[in-house]
């Protein structure tokens, strides 16, 4: 199985990459804007329809804070036509089951969830929400908060790669482009292939049947595959079913169970070669990736043998297990099952085909901090690279510090400005992870919701407000979240979550750009090397164990022990 498990992991990777590079290529044009001459002609209309173009040909860009200005407004917008429609879809069309509107607090905390591209979801899909609460509110959503995060990324690749000026792009420009170029071609050649491989895709009614055991049971269809598609690109998450990527009818086979895993990484993987390409030195992104890539396998690595070595209280003869495949489907097995619980945790994609509840606990506490380290080991369309570059910054502050140089980072200095902003960026999620933890277990209201009791429930707990902050949206399951305290408590850990990290960037941003790249010389410091990588990584780990090893000894590590007695 050892064997079996190198393969897959290897071939993961090597396919991953492959795939990646030529679509890095797209990804740069888009950034710099170097589009085939017929796309810039056919746009020019619709960019002075919209006010966007100075007189002649030049597009009105912004310096970062109308960047985020914009960003904020598109965003929130989105939320309040989204929560709109799901307190409304029972007097919808589209809505052949007759589902009736949301309740208000879980409206809000859907409708933040998706903007956000978090995705989580405190209600069962097929059976809360209308084909038209699906399409034209989750879907779109998904196109437009992937979109969202890969613009803010374009800023600051912009940030690193100009210099002199003020501007950074206008955000409404890169989202339409995005949208159109990048994310919605990819979403139909995998809808087109999940659909291949049997994910339904139909507007029909529930189909009732007769199974052999008598029993009449309601079969839900619906509009799948397109949702299917762009949820695991644009490492959303949200799926149509309760059950996720582990239902039949959204993850069929394992070759689409192979290609889920492969499209949730495909575009922050293409956007750290788009970085450095755009720098002008492709070994910044090849070092990016290298972090990356060691951690993740290491994190893969471990969750396969947790689960592989199944329960050691299961000893007897008739119950012995040799690995554990409890929540886990048998179309999958217990190393896809692994390998996808810690893409998913990685990214910043919610999707699971499997219950991480019912992982061991070493096995479950592996996708836990890596959703609580900022999800940066390929991370989230957009968030994973400009997360990532957020610990570069703090890696080369750390660096100059040791060697006593002014530090900097692409020839660009780093000024206390600039670190006050990273502090600000890094910190904001684990401070809403802790205190809302601490917030759920000391109220009656937090504490009530918690299915199981000691520290599988306090796991419970701090996955949900980990995911909820991080912008992941995978749960740990066992947690009651569906009523007005959690709904409350997680919509504003996913509001802030999210914008409090995208406004520093973009104030990052507009800080980076202004400055003039200065000449390498002997005294630079190489930010592409072995030993770099190596600092990098271990920055990344020691945030992640600072922050968060006390709250895990109390969940996961915990249980662990009790495990082993």
């Amino acid at each position: 199985m050892a064997g079996s498990a190198f393969l897959l992991i290897v071939s993961f990777l090597l396919i991953l990459f492959l795939l990646s590079k030529p679509l890095g290529n797209l990804i740069a044009c888009l950034i710099e804007g170097e589009l085939p001459h017929w796309i810039i002609k056919s746009e020019m209309i619709l960019w002075r329809c919209c006010g966007l173009r100075k007189p002649g040909n030049d597009v009105k860009e912004m310096n970062w804070w109308q960047y985020a200005l914009a960003i904020l407004i598109f965003n929130i917008t989105g939320l309040l036509l989204l929560f709109i429609l799901l307190i409304s879809q029972g007097h919808l069309p589209l809505n052949p089951q007759h589902f009736a509107g949301m309740r208000w607090d879980l409206a809000l905390n859907t409708a933040i969830s998706f903007i956000t591209n978090t995705n989580w979801q405190a209600y069962s899909g097929e059976n809360a929400l209308s084909y038209l609460s699906q399409m034209a509110g989750l879907t779109v959503q998904n196109f437009l908060s992937a979109a969202t995060g890969i613009s803010v990324a374009f800023a600051l690749i912009r940030a690193f790669s100009r210099q002199g000026t003020k501007t950074l792009g206008n955000a409404w420009i890169d989202i339409t482009r995005i949208t159109l170029y990048l994310l919605l071609p990819l979403a139909i050649i995998v809808a087109l292939f999940f659909v291949s491989q049997g994910v339904i895709q139909n507007f029909s009614s529930y189909v009732f049947i007769h199974p052999l055991e008598g029993q009449q049971q309601l079969i839900p269809m619906g509009p799948v595959a397109s949702q299917e598609a762009i949820k695991l690109l644009g490492t959303n998450g949200g799926g149509f079913f309760g059950a996720n990527s582990a239902h039949p009818f959204e993850n069929p086979t394992s070759l689409s169970n192979f290609v889920q895993i492969l499209a949730i990484f495909l575009i922050p993987t293409a956007l750290c070669f788009a970085f450095g390409l755009v720098v002008g030195d492709n070994r910044q992104g090849y070092a990016l990736l290298s972090a990356m890539s060691i951690i993740f396998v290491v994190a893969a690595s471990v969750v396969i043998y947790a689960e592989m070595s199944g329960n050691p209280n299961l000893t007897q003869p008739s119950i012995n297990s040799h690995f554990n495949m409890e929540g886990k489907e048998s179309r999958f097995g217990v190393l896809a099952s692994s390998l996808y619980s810690v893409v998913t945790t990685a990214a910043s994609c919610g999707a699971v085909n499997s219950m991480h509840d019912s992982f061991t606990p070493l096995g479950g506490m592996i996708p836990l901090w890596l959703i609580q380290i900022g999800e940066v080991i390929f991370g989230g369309v957009g968030s994973g690279l400009y997360s990532m570059l957020l610990f570069v910054l703090l890696a080369v502050f750390i660096a100059g510090l040791m060697i006593g140089r002014a530090p900097e980072y692409l020839g660009k200095k780093i000024d206390v400005y600039d670190m006050k902003m990273v502090a600000l960026a890094i910190l904001i999620t684990p401070s809403l992870v802790l205190l809302g933890t601490d917030l759920a277990i000391s109220t009656d209201a937090g504490r009530s919701a918690i299915a199981n009791p000691g520290a599988h429930g306090f796991t419970e707990v701090l996955y949900a407000v980990s995911s909820a902050a991080n912008n992941n949206g995978s749960a740990f399951a066992g947690l009651n979240a569906n009523n007005v305290f959690y709904n409350l408590l997680l919509g504003a850990a996913m509001f802030f979550g999210r914008f409090g990290i995208i406004l520093p960037v973009l104030a990052i941003s507009g800080s980076m750009i202004s400055k003039k790249r200065q000449p390498i010389s002997s005294g630079t410091l190489p930010t592409y090397g072995i030993l770099f990588i190596g600092l990098l990584i271990l920055v990344i780990l020691l945030i992640g164990a600072l922050t968060f090893i006390p709250a895990l000894a109390l969940g996961p590590i915990a249980e662990y022990l009790q495990f082993r007695q």
